[in-house]
């Protein structure tokens, strides 16, 4: 797995105009390629009297899906643009669809080209993005005497507590680099005179 990768921070539409076509272009977070044509469908949907509906996503931290439709413009002049310019500013789960009402004057090749990659980059400028980071998923499970006292001090270490569940014992469950790992079990150790028990899970992605 990528250690961390970048997203667009959250969804929404930026437009431009180009020798009086307009040019919507809207994005959006995709955790799966499902996510992503749905999304794709619903702008399609929404925009169904549009000119041109041009899609582009990237799928995987380490971007193992890239697709891309030129949904009728000269091949290569839409879709592909709007996928390099994402791939360029290194963008990750994420689905761009650029609408286009056409104003009446032909771009030509370049022109569409530069329209289509420069909607998505003047669209992510005006969004922003935010890097998710890699984590380990941990479950520190401690007796009821010393639960509370872990939990503020895994807080206010900045770790991420995702969950608590109270039984015969509490289960903390967290999320922290893999570079914490050692350290973490080391002050649990010294925290709970060695009663806490740390387990390791899966890994999965958090905001850095």
């Amino acid at each position: 797995m990528q250690d961390e990768y970048r997203t667009v921070a959250r969804a929404g539409v930026h437009e431009t105009e180009v020798n009086r076509s307009r040019f919507l272009c809207a994005l959006a977070p995709a955790a799966t390629e499902q996510e992503a044509q749905a999304f794709v469908a619903a702008i399609r949907k929404e925009h169904a009297d549009a000119s041109h509906n041009c899609w582009a996503y990237v799928i995987g931290a380490d971007a193992s899906v890239q697709k891309a439709s030129d949904d009728g413009e000269p091949g290569g002049t839409a879709g592909v643009p709007m996928l390099q310019m994402l791939l360029r500013r290194e963008m990750r789960y994420v689905v761009a669809v650029v609408t286009r009402y056409y104003g009446g004057v032909k771009l030509g090749a370049g022109g569409l080209i530069r329209a289509y990659g420069g909607a998505v980059g003047e669209a992510l400028d005006e969004l922003g993005t935010r890097t998710r980071r890699r984590y380990r998923l941990a479950t520190v499970t401690v007796d009821h005497q010393r639960a509370g006292k872990v939990q503020n001090d895994l807080r206010a270490t900045g770790r991420e507590v995702r969950d608590v569940r109270y039984a015969e014992a509490v289960t903390i469950d967290i999320a922290l680099p893999d570079a914490d790992v050692a350290a973490l079990r080391s002050w649990l150790a010294d925290a709970t005179a060695g009663t806490a028990v740390l387990e390791l899970g899966g890994e999965a992605y958090g905001d850095a």
